[in-house]
């Protein structure tokens, strides 16, 4: 049955000042939940309970929205905006009326505008508000009820927005409904999490992604919403302080909000497609706060590595992986632990993604002229102890790192490679002598990050396929490993939540022994493991014995033949002495 009669047995009393509120229609659900609140002894009352007794008490309804699927047909006959403003859901055509779901049962004046308006005959069905939104939503799209409103999108504020301009185009992407859109695009973004925003147009349709936990995923949105695909584009760029008017070349562009108390800077990417302009924007948390080393999940090797190198007077440390796997996070979070009063630590990046007391930092900015090697060679003039470079691009920059760390300077900086042994054979590459490489590099660190199962929902995994991977990658066959389920905590992906995976490999003397020898990856790679490093297959396979996350994930990021055995000549693990007192906050 689509709706059921809640029994008396099944919800069970409600104190008796409650019920008898409710009884002379003096309480909504809204008052139901305050009443809750400031009753200890009826904390468990549930809103749900509370409408399922209203729902006995007067002889309606009850819909488990969770179980139905409303008739697409019916929701179309009802205006998005009202559905929206008094949260009322259609749900389907019963003989010769039209089951309607609220929350608020003695709030009628929705339900008589509805009649009034189409003329059908309407029948409430009680389901509790925060149901009906996640329908509504699910259902109607977002932004459903900003295309035909003209009321201002509140709670988000742009800071340094441009004015109006003066053509066609940039008056509609000055309309309010365009404006409240756009908001609840990037409003809804920050809510859920999401890393990325994408605007993509096709022949019949504007597709909306929203790339949650490294994973993108599609946002229903209304069909119309295609006809307005050039107003919210000309939307976009007139927030990132792009030329509206050009529509044949890529633009970038940047948009300060802030929504409650934070800052978010977003990122913006536009380019011609084939069936109009394609937006992706990053968000990026410009208060968020940083961890302490600790708190990164490092094991116990990788913490001890940490602490040798930030205690180091010279040299440079690289973190690699490919973009969006944590990297900056990682640096920031070993500059915080060395920020004090006795260091200048000085930064370049493009862009500039966390905001640190007490570091001066620089914002690339190609268009200047400002590029990294060009703010580099400032940079050393300005007497720094430690220097951030945002990316090794190029030679020159791979240069200039190399000389700054041989003239006592600390460099930390991030490249793009596979692994860690890969970072070595990376920099010779680009036209390090591999000598300089040998004397500058301390340490090379590769992450990757892996999804978290969802606490809500996973599941023991108990299949065949589970226990092939156990014994394949050296799992003990009695540990128990997780699957991904889904549910409505985590949007049914099963996951919620990232953390990061490690490989650490240190400069040893054999290692820098086969850089002057411009050895391979894999010898490399093979010294480092004799000499205790983990690989990021290996540390993901902690975590699946931890219950944090699943094998396939973990395989998604890595390959199965790292998460085989070390070699058998490899050496337990010794901490390195350190050459440096640690940092307070690592002892």
């Amino acid at each position: 049955m689509l709706t059921e009669t809640a029994n008396s047995g099944g919800v069970g009393a409600l104190p008796e000042q409650l019920a008898r509120m409710i009884a002379e229609r003096q309480l909504t659900e809204t008052d139901a939940r305050a009443f809750l609140k400031q009753h200890p002894k009826a904390d468990a009352l549930t809103a749900e309970r509370v409408l399922r007794w209203l729902a006995h008490e007067y002889g309606v309804g009850f819909a488990a929205l969770d179980e139905i699927e409303p008739d697409k047909q019916v929701l179309a006959l009802f205006p998005a905006r009202l559905l929206l403003r008094d949260e009322l859901l259609p749900l389907r055509r019963v003989e010769n009326h039209i089951e309607i779901a609220t929350s608020r049962l003695f709030s009628t004046q929705g339900l008589d505008g509805l009649k009034a308006l189409t003329g059908l005959r309407l029948r409430p069905v009680l389901a509790t508000s925060e149901a009906i939104q996640r329908e509504m939503k699910k259902r109607l799209g977002v932004g459903a009820d900003t295309i035909d409103t003209l009321d201002d999108q509140a709670g988000l504020q742009v800071l340094d927005e441009n004015g109006p301009g003066d053509n066609n185009l940039d008056e509609a992407a000055e309309d309010a409904s365009i404006i409240r859109f756009v908001n609840q695009v990037l409003k809804d973004a920050i809510e859920l999490r999401a890393s990325d925003v994408h605007l993509e147009p096709f022949e019949d349709e504007l597709r909306i992604r929203y790339r949650i936990d490294g994973v993108l995923q599609e946002v229903p949105v209304p069909a119309q919403i295609k006809r307005f695909q050039p107003a919210i584009v000309a939307r976009v760029k007139i927030l990132s302080h792009l030329n509206i008017a050009e529509k044949r070349l890529p633009q970038d562009g940047r948009i300060k909000v802030r929504i409650e108390d934070a800052e978010i800077d977003i990122r913006v990417s536009i380019i011609p497609m084939l069936h109009g302009e394609a937006v992706v924007m990053r968000l990026l948390r410009q208060n968020s706060k940083l961890r302490g080393a600790r708190d990164l999940g490092m094991n116990d090797r990788e913490l001890a590595c940490l602490g040798r190198v930030l205690g180091l007077p010279h040299g440079i440390v690289l973190v690699t992986g490919p973009t969006g796997s944590g990297k900056t996070s990682t640096l920031y979070t070993a500059l915080n632990e060395i920020n004090d009063s006795e260091r200048k630590i000085v930064t370049i990046e493009d862009p500039v993604e966390y905001q640190l007391k007490g570091v001066n930092q620089i914002q690339v900015s190609e268009k200047s002229g400002l590029t990294f090697a060009r703010g580099l060679r400032s940079i050393l003039r300005h007497d720094p102890d430690v220097v951030l470079i945002g990316e090794i691009r190029d030679q020159e920059t791979a240069q200039i790192a190399v000389q700054a760390s041989l003239t006592g300077h600390l460099v930390f900086s991030t490249l793009h490679t596979n692994d860690a042994a890969g970072a070595l054979t990376r920099l010779v590459d680009m036209g390090v002598e591999p000598y300089l490489v040998a004397s500058s590099l301390e340490a090379v660190l590769a992450q990757r990050l892996v999804r978290l199962l969802c606490p809500h929902c996973k599941q023991v995994d108990a299949t065949p396929e589970a226990r092939d991977y156990k014994l394949k990658i050296g799992i003990k066959p009695e540990a128990r490993v997780y699957r991904a389920v889904g549910c409505r905590e985590c949007r049914q992906t099963g996951y919620h939540g990232r953390r990061a995976i490690f490989e650490w490999m240190d400069s040893s003397s054999e290692i820098r022994s086969l850089i002057l020898k411009n050895a391979s990856t894999d010898a490399i790679r093979d010294s480092a493991r004799r000499a205790g490093m983990i690989t990021l297959a290996e540390d993901g396979r902690r975590l699946v014995e931890q219950g944090v996350t699943t094998i396939e994930e973990v395989l998604s990021v890595t390959t199965v033949h790292e998460m085989e055995s070390t070699p058998a000549t490899s050496a337990p693990f010794q901490p390195p002495a350190p050459e440096a007192p640690l940092p307070r906050s690592l002892i």
